[in-house]
């Protein structure tokens, strides 16, 4: 469980770091950051994950995210993963919407996907055990979020892993891949045509199907050029209402997909991260 770092720099009273490592999921060296706020020797931290969207790397979230302030304040480490497997041999398609940097955080079942494109088990298993052995976080003290496809990673994960998540949310997330060109094309793709296989992937199947988060938070953009055909936040608001679940769904009025969305809402996200993680300093 070795890490090679790729640069540290001081940021917002802590280190912002970039590390790069071998991955047993994906068969490929993964690149992943990670926001260190200053602290006490030996006090272990909440840590917030930040799953990113369709075409990005961790890069995007770590340069133009603004989030380091917020966490500096509120004392949490802040994780920011790839979003697929890169490099030599690793299959790719024309498109932005699937192959190299749309990974969709599945665990891939057809060829020639299957053999690098693992990103479930990558993000639910190996990378939280390396990222313990690394930095200063408790592990009893998680939060999950993500934009986008990643929204959609940060909700399916938290849903099937409960209890290991005290806090989630997500901007702009594709709330049910199973009735989104995005979704299809990707678990289609992935998986292959038997539908039955792509529910534990639909935050909405899953909350059907009984699984439970305590809250949620979603911020969604009404400008957002992808909201009616591709995002569905509704279909999320409903599966939650009849589910029961605390889900707080805001529509933000003229905000659009991008960063400049995200980075705007990303503090009051780490704040109620932090309100629910017990974190305040």
């Amino acid at each position: 469980m070795t890490i090679e770092t790729v640069s540290e720099i001081r940021s917002y009273d802590g280190v912002q770091g970039v590390y790069r490592h071998p991955s047993t999921a994906t068969g490929t060296d993964m690149q992943f950051s990670v926001f260190v706020p200053d602290h006490a020797p030996g006090t272990k931290l909440p840590v917030l994950w930040f799953l990113s969207g369709l075409t990005c790397t961790h890069a995007n979230v770590t340069e133009k995210g603004e989030y380091r302030a917020a966490c500096a304040e509120h004392g949490i480490v802040f994780v920011a993963p790839d979003t697929s497997p890169r490099g030599e041999g690793v299959p790719d398609a024309e498109g932005y919407d699937f192959g190299q940097g749309a990974g969709f955080y599945v665990d891939a079942t057809c060829s020639p996907w299957d053999e690098h494109f693992r990103m479930r088990s990558y993000i639910e298993d190996e990378l939280p055990a390396l990222v313990a052995a690394h930095f200063p976080i408790d592990v009893d003290q998680q939060g999950i979020t993500g934009h986008s496809m990643g929204g959609h990673g940060a909700l399916t994960i938290s849903l099937r892993n409960p209890g290991r998540f005290a806090s989630t949310s997500a901007f702009a997330p594709i709330t049910s891949p199973l009735n989104c060109p995005w979704g299809e094309k990707a678990l289609g793709g992935y998986l292959g045509p038997d539908r039955a296989a792509w529910p534990p992937y639909d935050a909405c199947a899953l909350i059907a199907d009984g699984a439970r988060l305590p809250a949620l938070l979603v911020d969604q953009g009404t400008a957002d050029p992808f909201l009616d055909e591709q995002l569905k936040p509704h279909l999320l608001e409903k599966a939650c209402r009849e589910a029961g679940i605390d889900a707080t769904i805001r529509m933000q009025e003229g905000y659009d997909h991008s960063y400049y969305f995200i980075s705007t809402f990303m503090a009051d996200h780490i704040g109620w991260h932090a309100e629910i993680l017990g974190r305040k300093r």
